[in-house]
């Protein structure tokens, strides 16, 4: 099984370009982010003539999740538990059936949480916090579970080209990266630190000041696997070229192989 996450950065003006990268990649779970629209403008018929059940959790002009999955959707979950006030589309969960059982797959958008010192970074740490809790929730299951998304998270110096840019950023405050290293502690794995140890591997780079000409990326897009869907990592990547079409998003497709049967 194949599995992946992207930030698409407005469905409506990328749907083109997501169906020709699934054609070409053919993948089985899809965790779409910022897809910018309500569910009832999102662009489903693309992706159903393509092959793909669609679950969707938009919201207008910003943020909205979605997920496309080649196999039939059992259960599907929106929202994040834990605050009933947040009315903000970040968060939608799929289970699907496979020969070997049931796979929890989940599409989430972080907060950005920018600038720090104002109630955006509060929401993002707040966030993650209802993110862990419901992880380990979850972790009870004891089932393949994915958690898959733009994590606004640079985990690490080396998901960065020059991480001195970012010591004073959200995406890179030591409360942030702590969050991000307690999911992990839960039994999490990065599917593609998991598979490279590499620096230079990037998936987002900004619009901005020529930051692709420069390779002036980071990484902070994810694919965190549960124990029981890391034991059947076989590999990851990243798609880096689709950064260089013609009107891209700014992120780009990470993705993972499972040694999972019913596909």
């Amino acid at each position: 099984m194949r599995i992946a996450t992207w930030n698409v950065n407005s469905i409506k003006q990328r749907v083109d370009i997501v169906c020709g990268w699934l054609k070409q990649r053919q993948p089985d779970l899809v965790a779409l982010q910022e897809i910018k629209c309500v569910d009832d403008t999102f662009p489903r018929a693309a992706f159903e003539d393509a092959g793909y059940n669609v679950a969707v959790h938009g919201q207008k002009t910003f943020n909205g999740v979605a997920i496309l999955s080649r196999l039939p959707l059992d259960e599907v979950n929106v929202r994040l538990p834990g605050d009933e006030d947040d009315a903000q589309a970040r968060f939608i969960e799929v289970v699907v059936s496979t020969k070997g059982g049931a796979l929890r797959f989940a599409s989430l958008y972080l907060p950005n949480g920018n600038p720090p010192d104002t109630d955006k970074y509060r929401y993002k740490l707040a966030w993650f916090d209802r993110l862990i809790a419901y992880a380990r929730q979850r972790l009870e299951l004891e089932e393949p579970f994915i958690l898959a998304g733009d994590y606004n998270v640079i985990a690490d110096p080396r998901d960065a080209r020059d991480i001195a840019q970012w010591t004073g950023d959200a995406l890179y405050l030591p409360a942030t990266r702590a969050r991000f290293r307690a999911l992990a502690n839960l039994g999490f794995t990065d599917a593609l630190r998991a598979t490279s140890d590499e620096a230079g591997l990037y998936s987002f780079w900004d619009y901005q000041a020529g930051a692709w000409q420069k390779n002036n990326g980071i990484r902070i897009d994810h694919l965190m696997l549960s124990p029981e869907a890391s034991d059947r990592l076989a590999g990851c990547g990243i798609d880096a070229e689709v950064r260089a079409l013609e009107k891209p998003s700014d992120h780009v497709p990470v993705w993972a192989d499972l040694r999972l049967e019913g596909t």
